[in-house]
């Protein structure tokens, strides 16, 4: 008989054994066990990483939404000749957009209410274009902070916490005084708030209010400077590169910062907490696959007759070995298309299950206070799909790998005397 005309039979012995045949029940009902580990192992590490990657992207375009992708300030904390170093930046390599502004920090008072605040001055047509803040507006838009009007804008959170709605004033105060008679006084000023942003990002809609660059200049004496200029790319990656080289083309001297300078803790942390549950997670998946050794331990034990009538009819070793080969891939190959299928189902509608425990529990799960989002996004890469299941399959090929050997190893005149 060839080598060809024999390999079916090997195949139709080893799935045999995953069979739950009557006298053969403990064997299989283990051999499902070891499958469903495998799958839950699977499953969770997708469903992980997944949640990990949707994360880092949610993050990065709610950052990019808010703030610029570059920033060029001068080195005392304002930019003279500003309107010079715009007109010469603006047609570099990559720049889609540049717009002047003004930072600094106040406290807003309503009532008996008070909180600190980011001030960002903006020209409301440039700020669109270095960024989408101006689409996450709850009513009203940026056009509504006219020079000399003192509008505010604020982040959703931020106004709650002052209890201010559209249309209600405020007091700013920020901490370059006047010199009176009777010591320095912060300087004081109304504003009116003309809108509310909601950037989904707890640190902004909690600490960030817009006005006009020209209140705000006014408002922290800058005369006819200002802070920097904010640099929008063709895309995002190309901003720490482009920035430096901005600056060296313009004799150097100032100040610059890009998005992944200024949220750079936010993403190496991603980045290791990432590496460590794929390799957490991954001896999950192990531990799983250390299961079909024992499994395939059982079945040489108990099938130590089969061996033997096999190798007296003529099996070789070899084919031996791959019927127990062919057996544990089997498991691993099942766990690891159900794991896949498991961990996809779930990272799909895992914000719909998240939002249906809390409601259920009566409690909040993901809390912007502590992780920035107030959801918990899932993305789904193909590069996780197949690594994850090209370790898994490895791991269950590899615990074949014994039980196997150690079959193809057995002389059929041992196993014949301890079956009798």
């Amino acid at each position: 008989m060839s080598e060809q005309s024999r390999l079916p039979y090997t195949w139709w012995i080893g799935s045999r054994y995953l069979r739950l045949r009557r006298d053969d029940r403990f064997i299989g009902f283990i051999s499902a066990i070891s499958m469903a580990g495998i799958a839950v192992g699977v499953a969770v590490l997708l469903v992980v990483l997944s949640v990990m990657n949707g994360f880092e992207r949610e993050l990065e375009e709610r950052i990019l939404a808010v703030t610029s992708q570059a920033t060029l300030e001068g080195l005392e904390g304002r930019l003279p000749d500003w309107r010079e170093h715009e007109a010469l930046t603006r047609t570099s390599p990559g720049v889609v957009a540049v717009a002047p502004y003004v930072e600094g920090r106040g406290m807003l008072v309503h009532g008996p209410r008070s909180a600190a605040v980011q001030l960002r001055g903006v020209e409301p047509s440039a700020e669109r274009q270095v960024s989408a803040l101006g689409d996450s507006l709850k009513g009203g838009s940026l056009d509504e902070l006219e020079a000399g009007a003192y509008g505010i804008v604020l982040g959703r959170a931020l106004a709650g916490e002052l209890e201010a709605a559209p249309g209600d004033r405020v007091l700013l105060v920020v901490p370059q005084g006047n010199v009176t008679p009777a010591g320095v006084v912060p300087r004081m000023r109304r504003f009116t708030v003309r809108a509310v942003f909601d950037a989904g990002m707890y640190e902004y809609d909690r600490g960030l209010a817009l006005l006009n660059i020209e209140d705000a200049r006014r408002l922290l004496r800058l005369g006819g400077d200002v802070t920097g200029l904010r640099y929008a790319f063709e895309k995002p990656y190309m901003a720490p590169a482009r920035i430096r080289q901005i600056a060296v083309d313009l004799g150097g001297g100032f100040y610059i910062s890009d998005w992944t300078r200024s949220h750079a803790n936010f993403f190496r942390s991603i980045q290791v907490t990432r590496s460590i549950m794929f390799v957490v997670l991954l001896l999950v998946v192990g531990v799983a696959a250390f299961n079909i050794v024992s499994t395939l331990v059982m079945v040489v034990k108990e099938k130590q007759g089969d061996i033997a009538i096999l190798r007296t009819l003529g099996s070789s070793p070899r084919e031996i070995l791959s019927v127990f080969v062919i057996q544990g891939t089997t498991i691993g190959v099942v766990g690891t298309v159900l794991g896949m299928g498991l961990g996809i189902a779930l990272a799909l509608n895992l914000t719909a299950i998240v939002h249906g425990l809390e409601g259920l529990m009566n409690t909040t799960l993901v809390d912007a206070r502590v992780y920035y989002i107030d959801n918990l996004p899932a993305d789904i890469r193909l590069r996780d799909v197949l690594t994850i299941s090209a370790t898994a399959l490895a791991l269950g090929v590899l615990s074949t790998v014994y039980p196997a050997w150690r079959a193809a190893g057995t002389a059929p005149a041992d196993a014949l005397r301890h079956e009798v």
